[in-house]
């Protein structure tokens, strides 16, 4: 039987990604266009492909200190969530049945719906009175925000492990400790990997966070020193969008690698 063709469902699509599509292609042409051909028309495509506009904006901005703070921030808020929100989602999965295990499973959910303006000025002067004000500080606040909705995949996600597999371990002479990290957080891999990248995405993309706990220039991240620039050279627009694409291109080519684990970890672990 021949399938029809759904019509209404290929021009959505299409629809969506013209809209997905054409600001990409706005900020590749801005990013290559001299000031005079943006005077000239925004819509046309470049003339030529004008790369010391790169060169230009990774003076302007600092670019490879904002990189390096960026990398650094991101790469330990990774490491220290998937190693501590595991190892709590681990205590209370499998405690749920205690009163005191389950009403920490629901404490640390509800923190999903507390607006972060409510509580950021309560942060601004508790990092500032413990010295926190740095990336250092930065990743434990990354850390300890992501558990919320860390702990809700996790737990979903270590319930449908068999606990036969633990008590056998444990029957083997295996502690704890020892189940966990030799039998549990290897078959976590999948659900690892999906945190993992959702922390990765969030530390390397924030703004708000970095903006009112980091003071010193010297610890930007690439989120603020693009608002820095745009701030004090607004109108060097082919500048700005070179720095915003060089900005984006590694967590563009995170998320196109990364996408099936993000889409397929989140699912088995509000599911499970």
């Amino acid at each position: 039987m021949e399938k029809k063709t759904n019509w209404i469902v290929t021009f959505l699509i299409a629809a969506g990604a013209l809209f997905i599509l054409f600001p990409l292609y706005m900020a590749v042409s801005i990013a290559l266009k001299t000031p005079e051909e943006l005077a000239n028309s925004v819509l046309s495509p470049p003339m030529g492909f004008h790369i010391e506009n790169f060169a230009k904006a990774i003076k302007a901005t600092n670019f490879f200190q904002a990189f390096k703070n960026s990398v650094y921030i991101t790469v330990t808020a990774v490491i220290l969530t998937i190693l501590t929100n595991s190892m709590v989602a681990y205590a209370i999965a499998r405690n749920m049945h205690r009163k005191f295990f389950k009403f920490l499973y629901y404490y640390f959910v509800s923190a999903l719906f507390i607006p972060f303006p409510i509580i950021m000025l309560p942060i601004v002067k508790q990092t500032s009175a413990f010295d926190m004000n740095n990336p250092s500080g930065l990743v434990v606040l990354y850390v300890v925000y992501g558990v919320a909705f860390n702990i809700f995949i996790y737990v979903g996600y270590i319930r449908s492990i068999p606990k036969e597999l633990e008590e056998a371990a444990i029957v083997d002479g295996c502690s704890t400790w020892g189940v966990f990290w030799r039998i549990i957080f290897p078959l976590m891999a999948p659900i690892n990997a999906t945190v993992g990248i959702l922390t990765c995405l969030w530390a390397w993309n924030d703004f708000l966070l970095p903006l009112i706990i980091l003071n010193d220039q010297e610890h930007m991240t690439l989120p603020l020193v693009q608002y820095v620039f745009q701030s004090e050279f607004g109108t060097d627009y082919n500048l700005a969008f070179a720095s915003y694409l060089m900005a984006l291109s590694p967590m563009i080519i995170v998320y196109l690698f990364a996408q099936k684990w993000i889409i397929g970890g989140v699912t088995r672990g509000a599911i499970k």
